[in-house]
């Protein structure tokens, strides 16, 4: 099947996928994982955990991450609309403290892939959405950390409806600025 299309973001190590999709009166048909295609494009990973969450509009989740049991992530949305986002925790790296956002959505089938060293979050635009993503390692809640949505030192341009404040879990409403949390080497 293969005929997957490989587009780097401002930050060369997260990449946004798109698909072959065949489509035809009805419906259509995806691969959304095939790791000899995905090794082709340099992605060459192993998942040992499917995630599947429902969100509301307004509703932004993260930005998440573990630090000692990382996790590489593989996201898409099999229903409604997300603005998806990874910022860079790898103080080695030229573009720590930047982020990347990619709008993904049921109808445009495209993915994100957000190797370990990244914190991701997602902020739902559709009425609502179901986000589903590959871990390459396993949830560890004593690893889990939250970076604050909002920090002016990131200054990510949400796409926020109606400019009003996202729904935040009391978790991510208590996350930390990038210049306090614990990051990657």
């Amino acid at each position: 099947m293969s005929g997957l299309e490989c587009t780097p973001t401002r930050i060369p190590d997260v990449v946004e996928l798109v698909p072959r999709v065949i489509e035809d009166e009805r419906g259509f048909f995806m691969e959304s994982w095939n790791a000899r295609s995905f090794a082709e494009t340099g992605i060459d990973a192993t998942f040992v955990q499917d995630n599947h969450s429902r969100s509301h509009q307004g509703i932004l989740r993260g930005l998440h991450y573990q630090l000692r049991q990382v996790q590489g992530k593989l996201v898409r949305v099999a229903r409604g609309a997300v603005f998806d986002v990874a910022v860079d925790l790898r103080r080695s790296s030229p573009t720590f403290g930047h982020w990347v956002g990619a709008r993904l959505s049921a109808m445009n089938h495209r993915m994100l892939w957000i190797p370990p060293g990244f914190a991701h979050g997602f902020y739902v635009t559709s009425d609502t959405a179901d986000l589903l993503y590959k871990c390459t390692g396993f949830y560890a809640p004593d690893d889990d950390h939250t970076l604050q949505w909002d920090d002016p030192e990131i200054a990510i341009d949400w796409p926020l409806l109606g400019g009003g404040p996202p729904t935040l879990s009391k978790k991510d409403a208590a996350g930390k600025r990038l210049q306090d949390a614990e990051t990657f080497k």
